[in-house]
């Protein structure tokens, strides 16, 4: 299977504080060592950085923008990075309307259409509601839920 890494997956990957980071880990590392292509997109890093570089009162990490290109620079190296491709815009707009997306949830919208697109079949989430109206065209797998 093909998976997408979740932005919020690859946050709580780079935060050895938080209560999700060993779920996060571990299921980065068992879906690896079962073969599994895991991927991301621009937007993963897009929006990565917000978060990685917005400061901690303001539900943000508080990184520097010096920490954050050697962070990026290390999920780029460990995950195959898909392109941002023009169909995406229109498989995503074909989500939005199909779907009745609003507000803050067309960018997971854009996200499945990047997977669909590239042949992405599963997205590895700490949210999985976020993706349940898709399910007939993708499968939301929770980190919790990745099995040896």
């Amino acid at each position: 299977m093909a998976y997408l890494i979740d932005t919020n997956v690859l946050l709580r990957s780079a935060d050895p504080n938080h209560a999700m980071y060993n779920d996060a880990t571990s299921a980065i590392s068992i879906l690896r060592n079962q073969g599994e292509r895991l991927c991301i997109i621009p937007q993963n890093l897009i929006e990565f950085w917000n978060v990685y570089t917005r400061p901690a009162n303001k539900n943000g990490l508080g990184h520097t923008a010096e920490e954050a290109g050697e962070e990026i620079r290390r999920l780029k190296a460990f995950f195959t990075v898909v392109a941002d491709t023009a169909s995406i815009y229109d498989q995503w707009e074909r989500l939005v309307v199909q779907y009745q997306v609003k507000g803050v949830n067309v960018h997971d919208a854009r996200l499945t259409a990047a997977m669909l697109v590239h042949g992405l079949t599963h997205i590895l989430t700490f949210n999985i509601e976020d993706f349940n109206r898709y399910a007939g065209e993708i499968t939301s797998v929770h980190p919790t839920s990745v099995t040896p």
